[in-house]
C-alpha cells in the first residue's frame, strides 16, 4: 500500500472515532437534560431575570395594564425554569388592573400620613402580615406587594421620601404577628401600618371568637402608638374559598375595622370582582398552588391600595377634620 493511501485511511479512521465519541457524549448528556426539563416534550430551559420595578409617570395616575403570561411561572433571578417552547406558548395577554371604586376606597382619611406628607418629612409605612405580605411565590423581592407599593407611592408623590417596610412572615397567624408589633412595627416609627390578617387562621380552622379578641387587642395597640391603620382581609383564592369559615372571617374583619374606626382594604371583594365580574381566571392572579397571589396579583393589589392611600392622604382638610389625630409617636 502506498504512503498516500495509508495517510487517507488513517484520516478516515480518525474521523470515525471522532463521530463515535460525539455520539457517546450526546447519549450521556441527553438523559440529564431531559431530567432538568422535567422530561416534558416541547420544553426548553430559560433563565428568568429578576424584575426591576419601574415607576409609572406621576402625570398618569390612572391604573395601567399589567402583563400576565398564563401557564408560565417566573423564578428567582438566575434559576432555570421550564417554559413551553415559543410555538406551544400562548401569546401574552394584557389584563387591565381595575376594581370598582367602592371596593378600593378607604372610608376614613389617613390623617397621620396626610400630615407627614404635608410637612415634607419622610413617610414610613410598615406592611405586616403573613405569606402574601412576605411575597410567597413572587418571582423576586421586587415583585412583592410592599415593594410594588413603594414604587406606586413614589410615582404619585415624586418629591417625597417614602419607605415601605415588608414585615411579612410566612405562615403566621394574628397573635404571632402581634408578638412582633414592638420590634417589627412600632420600632420603625411608622405613620401608616398595613395589617394583613385572617387567611392562616381560616386555613388552620382556628376559632373565630378567639381571633376576634386578638384582632381588637392588636388594633388598640397600634392605635395607641399613634399611627394610621389599614386592615387587609384574606385573598379570594380556591384554597381559601374551600374553607367554610371564610365568609365569617371576612365579615369579622370588616366589623372590627368599623368598630375600631380604622380603614379596610377589601382584598377579598376586589379579587372576587376580578373573577366573577371581570371574568378573569384564577391563573391570572393566583399562583399554581391555588393560594398565593402571583406577580400580576401582587402588582395589581399594590396599585389599587396605593391609589386608595394617595386619595385618603390628600382629601380636603374639611373632610378630614372630623377625625382627630392622635399625637403620639410622631417623631
Amino acid at each position: 500500500m502506498s504512503a498516500k493511501k495509508q495517510i487517507t485511511r488513517g484520516r478516515g479512521a480518525a474521523a470515525t472515532v471522532a463521530v463515535l465519541f460525539a455520539l457517546h457524549i450526546v447519549a450521556v448528556h441527553t438523559p440529564a437534560r431531559a431530567q432538568v426539563a422535567g422530561e416534558m416534550p416541547g420544553v426548553e430551559l430559560v433563565l428568568v431575570p429578576e424584575i426591576t420595578p419601574v415607576a409609572a409617570s406621576a402625570a398618569t395616575p390612572a391604573l395601567t395594564p399589567a402583563v400576565v403570561t398564563p401557564g408560565v411561572r417566573s423564578s428567582q433571578s438566575g434559576v432555570a425554569t421550564a417554559a413551553p417552547s415559543a410555538a406551544a406558548m400562548p401569546a401574552p395577554r394584557q389584563v387591565p388592573c381595575t376594581a370598582l371604586p367602592d371596593l378600593a376606597h378607604f372610608d376614613r382619611p389617613l390623617l397621620h400620613t396626610m400630615r407627614r406628607l404635608a410637612s415634607g418629612m419622610p413617610l414610613v409605612i410598615v406592611a405586616i402580615g403573613s405569606s402574601s405580605t412576605a411575597g410567597a411565590l413572587a418571582s423576586s423581592p421586587a415583585a412583592t406587594y410592599p415593594a410594588r407599593l413603594a414604587v406606586e407611592l413614589r410615582a404619585r408623590f415624586p418629591g417625597d421620601n417614602i419607605t415601605v417596610f415588608n414585615r411579612g412572615v410566612n405562615g403566621e397567624v394574628t397573635d404571632e404577628m402581634m408578638a412582633r408589633f414592638a420590634t417589627d412595627v412600632i420600632a420603625a416609627h411608622p405613620q401608616l401600618v398595613l395589617w394583613q390578617v385572617g387567611t392562616n387562621s381560616v386555613l388552620r380552622d382556628n376559632p373565630l371568637q378567639e381571633h376576634l379578641s386578638q384582632l381588637h387587642r392588636g388594633l388598640e395597640e397600634l392605635k395607641a402608638a399613634g399611627v394610621d391603620v389599614v386592615l387587609i382581609d384574606p385573598q379570594y383564592a380556591p384554597r381559601v374559598l374551600a374553607k367554610s369559615a371564610t365568609p365569617a372571617m371576612v365579615e369579622q374583619i370588616a366589623l372590627a375595622a368599623k368598630e375600631e374606626n380604622v380603614d379596610l382594604f377589601r382584598r377579598f371583594a376586589v379579587m372576587r370582582d376580578w373573577h366573577e365580574s371581570q371574568h378573569l381566571g384564577f391563573d391570572v392572579f393566583v399562583s399554581p398552588d391555588q393560594l398565593h397571589m402571583n406577580d400580576w396579583g401582587y402588582a395589581c393589589w399594590a396599585k389599587l391600595i396605593g391609589a386608595a392611600i394617595a386619595e385618603a392622604a390628600t382629601r380636603p382638610i374639611a373632610a378630614a377634620a372630623a377625625h382627630p389625630v392622635h399625637p403620639a409617636n410622631q417623631p
